[in-house]
């Protein structure tokens, strides 16, 4: 076995050669240490010192020396558990605070109807949804779908301002919208809500892009109200 295995343990280059040494010798005296490692006497004392207080070995006196003896290799497991416990707490707080200045950023894709219904149902978290560029298309696809949708949104007074470029979408409760000229229509929307932004395809498969990142909702909000002075009523 390579003393280096060891080292991952916790243990040193010259703590791991001695207790291998010992594992593979039985019973021991410093001198036979030394012949089998290639380490300096003095050395080899100093090392089992350190291994005795790391309770990896043990000794006994037998005419006035010390023999030195291995002890269980699942203390070295023991030793790994008690690092662990003792780091815990330190753990713990440092989520704490990770978890309050690191905003986690990712970006999710979904894939057909069922898909886009996860995505749909996350925003019934949110207090408003602006839709930027609302296809008819949406209530083809999902049709019986938004029924459901809606009354749930309605039932939890979530309000939506939406953009569209085709009169032909209908009144939806607690909706505002207003409208840009139909050449600017597309089968693509943008759903902002929370601090996650979802890009929309609606095609006979359709799917969607969700990034959460505070700034790029941000981004999108600010352009989305610049589109909304822009649109008509």
């Amino acid at each position: 076995m390579n003393p280096h295995e060891l080292t991952g343990a916790g243990l040193t280059e010259n703590e791991s050669k001695v207790y291998l040494a010992l594992i593979e010798l039985g019973p021991a005296l410093a001198g036979g240490i030394s012949r089998k490692t290639g380490m300096h006497r003095r050395t080899v004392y100093d090392t089992c010192d350190m291994l005795i207080k790391k309770g990896l070995i043990g000794y006994i006196l037998k005419n006035n020396r010390r023999l030195f003896q291995a002890s269980n290799p699942s203390r070295i497991l023991e030793i790994i558990k008690e690092k662990e416990n003792l780091l815990e707490p330190l753990i713990s707080e440092l989520n704490l605070k990770y978890g309050k200045t690191k905003e986690k950023e990712e970006t999710n894709f979904y894939k057909g109807k069922e898909g886009l219904k996860t995505v749909f149902e996350e925003q019934l978290q949110a207090r408003e949804i602006l839709i930027l560029g609302a296809s008819p298309r949406a209530y083809e696809i999902l049709q019986f779908y938004f029924k459901w949708y809606d009354k749930t949104r309605k039932e939890k007074r979530i309000k939506a301002r939406i953009i569209a470029s085709d009169r032909k979408i209908k009144r939806i409760p607690l909706a505002e919208i207003r409208y840009l000229p139909e050449k600017y229509s597309s089968p693509v929307s943008v759903n902002i809500y929370q601090d996650k932004v979802a890009i929309i395809l609606w095609a006979s498969s359709p799917y969607a892009i969700v990034i959460k990142s505070s700034e790029i909702s941000k981004g999108y909000r600010n352009y989305f109200e610049l589109m909304w002075k822009m649109a008509k009523k």
